[in-house]
């Protein structure tokens, strides 16, 4: 099997306030760790890993814990791909509701947290003026002293006031959410309002709301980005339901913010469409992720160069509300510790407010940071030390958002789903899938898919590099701790081995899951993942078939194969027998459990979804919306509602693309819109 070299530069990528402090293995400018890793190194890595109780024993940070990136999965020869940091930038001076409608609990630390909320409602609805508003982020963190203005540095904040102003003609109503409208307790006949498409565009105040954009930074493939902050969202504040729930209410494409750099802030209604539909979709699927209550057009037209190429058209525009606990992102804090000394507080500020609000679990335990040895600070050691995060309520912290990170990457796995940005500014603090731009769910199973024109050149956040993209993100948050004295390095070690850990723990039961087997089996996944990459299999459709196979072993070889062969197409002979001696395998694990097979099929269809949002299908909605006409929107979201049903009818819709969908802007689309 050939292997990848994965390259990164020892603090090249930090900010300079961080890389004084980096936790990165070398501090020579110019220095680099570079690892060598099998396709499937990770699967071993981590499964070789001892098991650790909350006390643990110190093991090396990041890069000298995890040989590999590429998830146990992942048959694909990645050799030319290199992820390489690049050059630092000085700075400017719950409760998650299945796919059954159960809900499961994803606690960590013996806590319990919300990721999508929970559909059930109080019997009274509520009036768009009874909406119950709060507004701790504003009240509770430093705010710019200037409202509004034009774009700028905004210095020792982490928000500033703003107002919508997207130019608004004649607002209408494309499609909302039902289920989260249930969340927010809001009346569904208020969706019925001649004024509501006024208010969710942004045209006409809220009553109790009191908007303001973000201040973050971020790195951007790799390399430092400085302020970035919210360019074309607008939180109109947060929204309390009768449990106690919070919810951020926020305007994507409502107008231009102090961060909007040389963006108008404003979007479209395509990318609107596909942000509507995949943030439900996601939920639906199970997977944690922003929620989106409503899409309104604006009645005006926004200018867009799709392709860069110099040929920029007028097209509809549109704003999505997204619904939250928080967005706050890993680079809401990364944007302080980059800065002065003296925004080093704001940090700890965030972070307190952050465990206040989102994990009350943490808000008794103590701030004693652990630190054995000082030259631990400095590098690694073979000395086993303990680590009891439970004395340092931010190394608890970080490691909960650590694994909640993990957990959400190892679902994106399991369904195919590649988000395509993965920058620090796209990094829920909570755990959950944000910002949908240029994402995509795979087809033909290919490692190396990406959905993002902007990542073609070195593919760093293809599908099989999600894993350890996640856990490097995590180590840039974990730096910004340190930085700010809230964590150690040996705390900050046991969290991103927690992250290792739980993903593990997550993709092994997942697939262990998908392929309707009790126990895990390493060799059989690593030869079906391969198979399914030689022969470009539709890994959706594959999976859903995979529950008609027998298990009986006496079944003869041109039998035992036609279950698959709606996805297995157009094998030659000898990729014929190999799928056969895999099955082969295969019916002999399940014939050894002795599952009745319809009890297997049943609880394989449970978490191998026959619906997923492809790109084509969205596009599709959008051709018609694009010409008045919503009812495609309308049908794909309820479609998407119910993704491991089989939904007589709906066949359509768990079709393979057809030719023209592999055309550019459908499969593959740009950073911005």
């Amino acid at each position: 099997m050939a292997c990848s070299s994965l390259v990164f530069r020892a603090g090249a990528s930090l900010p300079p306030t961080l890389g004084r402090n980096s936790l990165l293995p070398f501090r020579t400018s110019g220095s680099y760790v570079g690892f060598s890793s099998s396709i499937f190194r990770t699967q071993r890595l981590f499964e070789n890993r001892s098991k650790r109780s909350p006390i643990t024993s110190k093991f090396p940070i990041l890069l000298r814990t995890v040989a590999s990136s590429v998830p146990g999965a992942m048959a694909e020869d990645l050799k030319d791909l290199k992820i390489d940091d690049g050059n630092g930038m000085k700075e400017n001076g719950g409760t998650n509701e299945s796919p059954s409608g159960q809900a499961e609990s994803l606690g960590f630390n013996g806590a319990k947290y919300i990721m999508n909320g929970s559909p059930e409602s109080s019997d009274r609805k509520k009036t768009l003026e009874e909406l119950k508003w709060d507004h701790s982020f504003v009240k509770e963190l430093p705010g710019d002293r200037r409202v509004g203005g034009p774009v700028r540095q905004v210095l020792h904040a982490c928000y500033s006031k703003v107002t919508p102003s997207a130019a608004v003609e004649n607002p209408q109503l494309v499609v909302w959410s039902e289920p989260v409208a249930q969340i927010l307790e809001l009346d569904p006949k208020e969706f019925e309002r001649p004024d509501f498409a006024e208010f969710f565009s942004g045209a006409t105040p809220l009553a109790g709301s009191v908007p303001y954009a973000q201040c973050y930074g971020g790195h951007q493939f790799g390399v430092w980005a400085g302020q970035l902050g919210d360019g074309r969202a607008i939180t109109l504040g947060e929204v309390l339901n009768e449990k106690g729930e919070r919810w951020e209410l926020q305007l994507k494409g409502a107008g231009k913010t102090p961060y909007s750099r040389s963006a108008d802030g404003l979007a479209v209604l395509r990318s609107s469409i596909r942000e509507f539909l995949c943030s439900e979709a996601m939920h639906h699927l199970g997977i944690p992720t922003t929620r989106a209550l409503c899409l309104v057009t604006t009645g005006a037209s926004v200018e867009r160069d799709m392709f860069y190429d110099g040929h920029p058209k007028l097209e509809p525009g549109a704003v999505v509300c997204r619904v939250a606990p928080s967005f706050l992102r890993f680079g809401s804090y990364q944007i302080h510790a980059a800065r002065t000394e003296e925004d080093l507080q704001i940090v700890r500020q965030l972070a307190d407010y952050t465990i206040c609000q989102h994990y009350p679990h943490l808000v008794d335990l103590p701030f004693e940071r652990q630190v054995f040895d000082e030259s631990t600070e400095a590098g690694p050691s073979n000395v086993p030390l303990e680590v009891d995060i439970a004395k340092n309520k931010y190394a608890s912290w970080f490691t909960e958002v650590a694994e909640r990170t993990a957990v959400m990457i190892a679902k994106w796995q399991g369904v195919g789903f590649t988000h395509g940005v993965m920058n620090t500014d796209n990094m829920s603090i909570l755990g959950l899938t944000i910002d949908y731009g240029p994402f995509g769910f795979l087809d033909a199973f290919d490692p190396k898919f990406t959905p993002n024109t902007t990542d073609l050149p070195g593919r760093r956040y293809c599908f099989a590099n999600q894993p350890d993209i996640g856990l490097w993100n995590a180590m840039q948050l974990a730096n910004t701790l340190h930085t700010a004295g809230l964590l150690s390095t040996d705390e900050a070690q046991y969290g991103l081995g927690r992250y290792a850990d739980r993903f593990m723990e997550e993709y092994r039961q997942l697939m262990s899951q998908k392929m309707g087997l009790r126990d895990y089996n390493k060799d059989l996944l690593t030869k079906l993942l391969n198979n399914l990459a030689v022969d470009k299999v539709d890994y959706t459709n594959f999976f859903r078939a995979l529950g008609n196979v027998s298990s009986d072993p006496n079944v003869a070889d041109d039998d035992i194969w036609l279950p698959l062969k709606p996805a297995l197409l157009d094998l030659s002979k000898e990729r014929k027998k190999v799928w056969v001696e895999w099955l082969r395998e295969y019916t002999r694990q399940l014939a050894g459990q002795g599952i009745p097979d319809a009890e297997r099929k049943a609880a394989m269809n449970k978490v191998n979804p026959k619906y997923i949002l492809r790109n084509y299908l969205c596009q599709t909605a959008i051709d018609q919306a694009e010409q008045g006409d919503y009812s495609e929107t309308h049908r794909l979201l309820k479609v998407m509602q119910q993704p491991y049903d089989e939904q007589p009818g709906m066949e359509k819709y768990a079709r393979l693309p057809p030719a023209w969908a592999y055309r550019p802007g459908v499969c593959m689309l740009s950073c911005s819109s």
